[in-house]
């Protein structure tokens, strides 16, 4: 708890004890002084006015006009002061017994009257002592409660008195013998205040600048100097281009293979913004153009008259202050990994892939050929095993046939040299077409292909018509490879905005999602799946369908089949 909230509490409940001691002491003596006032104006004042009227009736032999007067001015203040109970029905027969008297004075009547003054004066005289009573009772309460909330108020102030000052006292001591320590240079000092949270929070603040100071004392300049060098030293040597921003993009440090690709002098751009270096150097503005996002694509970027390729990776740097808790960001680092060799290697495979795909295009067309000839009646009939040897020959030769044909579409993808025909095509004749393609391979499975068109006819799709239908050859053949038997595979053409998505779906074993990302990679196949495949054909159709400005994917999970999908844009023709 705060000290200001125990101070306010115990403050707070004294102030309104003493305040409810007020009030009380106010009430019961009030109290008091209204019972005093009605034994005074309510009994005494009846005994008063019966001692009048017994004057009055003694001399009414005397003097009869005045002290029948008196006795009826007396009688009348007694009329108006009925307070005790059974008073009203005796001053009413005194009345009676008054006048009965008047008209015919007699010693029995006169009896009566001073008997009706004497029961008029018993009743007040037992009216104050009853209300003497009560205000003795009051009197008491007021007692009780006055000593009981001052003992109370007693005791919280007795309480603050010695509490409060060492509460605040021991602290303040503490912590002025811990700063008489860090003082001495004895930075180990530390302090620990239980109760209040703002000695808590003054304690950790303290303990914080003990920490920070040990932390520097412990360094020196010449440490600090030598272990910078020796990071510059470190950085300059890396072959990776390396260019340090802070959190305002201010550029604080940039090695020697940096300032080599970017043609800049380090004291140039050192202690600058890096959107004031990018004005005049295209390099810099390029890379804060992806410095949110960086590119997967690998930057070309032409040195001695040599073209090298550097992937970008972009490292943000987070530190956490001695003393603190939370991570600060306080810049970045942009690295530029040179993979000009690996790249020069791939372009080196893509090429010889391509040239010995060319080249044995040629020698397989011609094994296809003689195999048709050798099948043709006109030059003798075979018997069984050698139809069967020659039908062996020509599926191996077909197979061999389609992998080249593979490799050569994925060279030309891979160098760029692919040509694509956009136009306006129509999805339905892309499906269509497709269909047919796959027909007689469904037919040995009997396998049924519905198609679900969700367009209008005139919408149109800006793609290569031949790639696209043979990126849904490959789904459907796909399909219905891994399809059980007198299964369905659905397509569904669907409109989504400015887009058309074909989806082609099966029910066969499905592909477990931590395949999912690989599935599009050159060369893999699913473990466990018959590898009868070359394992190009989905990474050469997410290549077609990417260089359409289009996206793929698939959705799939063991046993509950698959759905792979491509997305084109709409035709804008």
């Amino acid at each position: 708890m705060k000290l200001k909230t125990k101070l306010t509490l115990g403050v707070g409940l004294l102030f309104f004890l003493i305040v409810l001691l007020s009030v009380i002491g106010s009430v019961y003596i009030n109290k008091l002084k209204s019972d005093t006032e009605k034994i005074l104006t309510a009994n005494y004042n009846s005994l008063e006015f019966s001692k009048n009227m017994l004057l009055a009736l003694d001399k009414i032999g005397t003097d009869s006009t005045v002290a029948i007067a008196d006795f009826r001015k007396n009688n009348a203040l007694q009329e108006k002061n009925l307070t005790e109970f059974g008073e009203k029905e005796v001053t009413q027969n005194l009345d009676l017994h008054f006048n009965s008297y008047i008209q015919e004075p007699t010693h029995e009547k006169e009896k009566l009257i001073r008997e009706d003054l004497v029961r008029i004066m018993s009743l007040n005289m037992k009216g104050i002592e009853r209300k003497s009573d009560i205000a003795i009772i009051t009197a008491e309460n007021a007692t009780f409660w006055i000593v009981s909330l001052g003992t109370v108020c007693f005791l919280i102030a007795f309480i603050l008195l010695f509490n409060l000052p060492q509460t605040i006292a021991e602290p303040i001591n503490q912590l002025t013998f811990s700063i008489k320590q860090i003082a001495d240079k004895n930075y180990n000092q530390r302090v620990h205040f239980k109760g209040s949270e703002e000695f808590n929070d003054l304690a950790s603040s303290f303990n914080v600048m003990a920490e920070k100071l040990q932390e520097y004392e412990s360094s020196t300049l010449s440490t600090q100097l030598m272990d910078k060098k020796r990071i510059e030293t470190l950085v300059n040597n890396m072959h990776d281009a390396v260019i340090g921003l802070d959190e305002n993009h201010f550029i604080y440090m940039i090695n020697d293979e940096a300032l080599k690709i970017t043609n800049l002098r380090k004291e140039e751009i050192i202690g600058k913004t890096a959107h004031e270096v990018a004005v005049n150097n295209d390099l810099i503005r390029e890379l804060l153009k992806n410095i949110d996002h960086p590119v997967k694509e690998p930057i070309k970027i032409v040195s001695d008259n040599k073209e090298n390729y550097f992937e970008q990776e972009i490292v943000p740097i987070n530190i956490t202050k001695t003393g603190e808790k939370e991570k600060k960001y306080i810049g970045k680092v942009i690295l530029l990994r040179n993979i000009t060799p690996f790249k020069e290697l791939d372009f080196a495979k893509t090429n010889f892939i391509a040239t010995i795909s060319h080249e044995l295009k040629t020698p397989i067309s011609a094994i296809k050929m003689g195999v048709q000839l050798l099948g043709n009646q006109k030059f003798g009939a075979l018997n069984d095993q050698q139809q069967e040897l020659l039908k062996s020959i020509n599926e191996d030769g077909q197979r061999l046939l389609d992998i080249t044909g593979e490799l050569l579409n994925l060279s030309q993808v891979e160098t760029g040299n692919i040509r694509l025909n956009i136009e306006s095509c129509s999805p339905k004749n892309i499906v269509q077409t497709a269909i047919k393609n796959v027909e007689k391979l469904a037919e040995q499975k009997n396998i049924s292909i519905q198609a679900d068109y969700q367009l209008e006819d005139n919408d149109l799709i800006a793609a290569d018509f031949d790639k696209t239908v043979w990126v849904m050859n490959n789904f459907l053949s796909n399909a219905v490879k891994h399809s059980f038997q007198d299964e369905k595979i659905r397509i569904v053409v669907e409109k989504k905005d400015s887009f058309v998505k074909f989806s082609i779906s099966d029910t066969g074993s499905g592909i477990d999602e931590k395949y999912h990302r690989q599935i599009f990679d050159r060369y893999f196949q699913v473990p466990g799946e018959h590898q009868n495949g070359t394992g190009l054909g989905l990474a050469i159709s997410k290549n077609f369908i990417e260089k359409q400005h289009g996206e793929i994917g698939v959705e799939s999970s063991l046993n509950q089949g698959s759905t792979f999908y491509f997305i084109l844009p709409v035709s804008s023709v």
